[in-house]
This record gives structure tokens, C-alpha cells and sequence, in this order.
């Protein structure tokens, strides 16, 4: 397994515990992350105040990989995940994640969420 993937497979894991300090060390000091469709943020400071998520969730999502692959600098991984609701209930999401990685860090985090609602694709 390279280094490049072992890095994003700990991310994974710090933000399944909501673990802060793991999540930021996987990433540079000038980490870009872009949900598109939702927002875009600049720096680890940025990026720390938004790992919590939106209000409207409690507790870390669950997320499961469906598949990772690696080409150079670059690691894209398929996820699903699901989310607790506050106000009761769940999320439930298929995600698209490209991970840009400079020297064994995650230096840019790309993301297509698209929120399921009646089965695995819809």
C-alpha cells in the first residue's frame, strides 16, 4: 500500500471518530477542500472549524469505501456514508472523492456528495 493511500485511509478513519487532530495531520497547512454544489474552503483552520459539518447532524458520518484507486499524486476513492439527522433520521449519500496529495499529504480534497432517498442509487 503506498504512502499516498495510507494517508487518505487515515483521514477516512480520523473523520469516522470525528478525531480533529488525526483528520489535520493527513493534510498540508494550505489544504483546499471543495464540496461542489455546497462550499469551498482554503487552510487548516477553515478546515477544522468544518469538520463538525452542518448543525442539522450529529455524531461522525459512517462511511465505507467502495473502491480506492491511485494514479500518481492523485487518490479517488467511491464512498457511502450515512448521517444522523439531529432532528431525527438519516442521511444517506453516495460520494465521489478526489484526493490531490503533495508529498504524502492531502493538499487538495474534491467531492461529489449526492444524497440518496428511496434505494442505493436514487
Amino acid at each position: 500500500m503506498s504512502q499516498n493511500i495510507k494517508t487518505v485511509n487515515a483521514y477516512l478513519d480520523g473523520f469516522r471518530k470525528n478525531d480533529h487532530e488525526q483528520i489535520l495531520s493527513c493534510l498540508t497547512d494550505d489544504i483546499k477542500w471543495t464540496v461542489f454544489g455546497a462550499f469551498q474552503l482554503t487552510g487548516k483552520g477553515a478546515y477544522d472549524k468544518a469538520i463538525d459539518g452542518a448543525p442539522e447532524f450529529i455524531d461522525p458520518p459512517r462511511l465505507e469505501v467502495v473502491r480506492m484507486i491511485e494514479q500518481g499524486d492523485v487518490v479517488m476513492a467511491e464512498l457511502t456514508g450515512t448521517a444522523k439527522r439531529a432532528a431525527g433520521g438519516e442521511m444517506r449519500m453516495s460520494m465521489a472523492e478526489v484526493f490531490v496529495m503533495r508529498e504524502g499529504k492531502i493538499a487538495e480534497r474534491r467531492a461529489w456528495v449526492i444524497v440518496l432517498k428511496e434505494n442505493d442509487y436514487r
